[in-house]
């Protein structure tokens, strides 16, 4: 039997959200993360900071959010100018979104200059930022210190994501794009997520196997749907350890990473993280390795070279095979006969779950169509991007948990 599995929707449902924005080319993207939070259910009230004024104009917000929008300290909106005050009192969630570098360290040092600084330190609700900046402010020394305050102090830090930025650099900084905000922020106000409380371990990435100091074998694997995986269990509530082979990828909000190379480090890894109520494959992981790999360079040759290589070890096999194995979810990408493949290897290892797709229609790509095999046969998630397809994996799994 196939099915088609649909994509659950973020509910915020009478939720009453501040949204502060502070100033920063990402002021844009707060527009639609305003409009998102109001689609999914939310009452949103905007404050804006002088410097987002530059960005982004208050009646932008006022169009999106249907009430005035608030910018400064002498706003007379309450009628006793306690504005700073009466805000907070009534909220479910105070989210800074762009958060700046120049607020971050607002927020540690408890500054109050203006409405929005004022209202955080004033706040009774939670508090989330969404940091904003170029790479170099994100990695600078005062930066990360105020982070690890921030965090201390019981802030919850919503990104950043690393990738091309306005200044024409590329690294971590970025904002979180606001469908992803909005995806974590059910976990930020306390809402129990289907996984809440289960352990979840996670395979993502290649591995690389070594033929000397400077070559190995490896595969094309970006890693990109492992970290979509471990970012969609973190969001659903789950304490997630993402085993990672080498990639250029950042760590989920929430993941602790554990960095491997070879095949028998991933084993040794994931089978130290254990017991786990959920062990999840979804590295690809090398089949084989060089039986003995050289301790020098091996030298070009016109003869040619023959490699002798062994089989690596099977870590899913043998995690699904331990007497208190965790609920085992596979991946198999394959190049043709998908359905007869990706079942014969689901029953051969004693899954629950195989989440099954053809490399040509994936690899190298930010979306993918998945179909997921289980007793209750076939489903399948109609292409989509890789986050969007892991929240509706976890959603798949947590149903056959409970």
């Amino acid at each position: 039997m196939e099915s088609t599995l649909g994509i659950k929707a973020v509910s915020l449902a009478h939720k009453k959200i501040i949204l502060g924005v502070t100033g920063g080319i990402a002021a844009y993207k707060a527009a639609e993360l305003c409009r998102l939070l109001i689609k999914a259910g939310a009452e949103v009230r905007v404050v804006m900071t002088a410097a987002a004024q530059q960005f982004v104009t208050p009646l932008t917000f006022q169009a999106l959010s249907g009430k005035p929008v608030l910018t400064s300290l002498w706003d007379a909106g309450s009628g006793d100018g306690m504005e700073h005050i009466h805000l907070s009192r009534d909220a479910d969630l105070l989210l800074v979104a762009p958060a700046s570098a120049d607020f971050l360290a607002k927020l540690v040092h408890g500054r109050a200059d203006d409405l929005l600084s004022t209202l955080c330190l004033a706040r009774t609700c939670r508090l989330a930022v969404a940091p904003a900046m170029n790479r170099e402010m994100w990695a600078a020394a005062p930066t990360q210190r105020n982070l690890q305050q921030l965090r201390a102090d019981g802030v919850s830090l919503l990104g950043p994501s690393a990738g091309e930025m306005a200044c024409g650099e590329t690294g971590l900084g970025r904002m979180l794009e606001p469908d992803g905000i909005l995806a974590a922020l059910p976990g930020v106000l306390g809402a129990a997520g289907p996984l809440a409380g289960k352990r979840v371990l996670i395979t993502a990435g290649p591995t690389f196997e070594a033929i000397d100091p400077v070559r190995g074998l490896t595969n094309l694997s970006s890693g990109k749907m492992g970290y979509a995986v471990a970012q969609a269990a973190a969001e659903a509530g789950a304490r997630v350890c993402l085993v990672s082979g080498p990639t250029c990828l950042t760590s989920p909000a929430g993941v602790r990473r554990i960095d491997v190379q070879s095949a028998a480090e991933m084993r040794d890894a994931v089978l130290g993280e254990l017991p786990s109520d959920v062990f999840i494959a979804v590295a690809a992981v090398a089949d084989y390795r060089v039986d003995a790999a050289a301790t020098q360079k091996i030298k070009k040759s016109t003869a040619g070279l023959t490699l002798q290589l062994v089989a690596n070890p099977d870590i899913l096999a043998e995690v699904a095979a331990l007497p208190d194995a965790p609920f085992c979810m596979g991946f198999a990408a394959e190049t043709e006969h998908l359905a007869e493949h990706a079942e014969a290897k689901r029953l051969k290892k004693k899954l629950p779950l195989l989440v099954g797709n053809l490399a040509q229609d994936t690899l190298g790509l930010d979306s993918a169509e998945l179909v997921l095999f289980d007793d209750l046969g076939r489903h399948r998630l109609p292409r989509a991007d890789k986050l969007t397809q892991a929240r509706a994996l976890m959603n798949h799994l947590a149903s056959l948990l409970n």
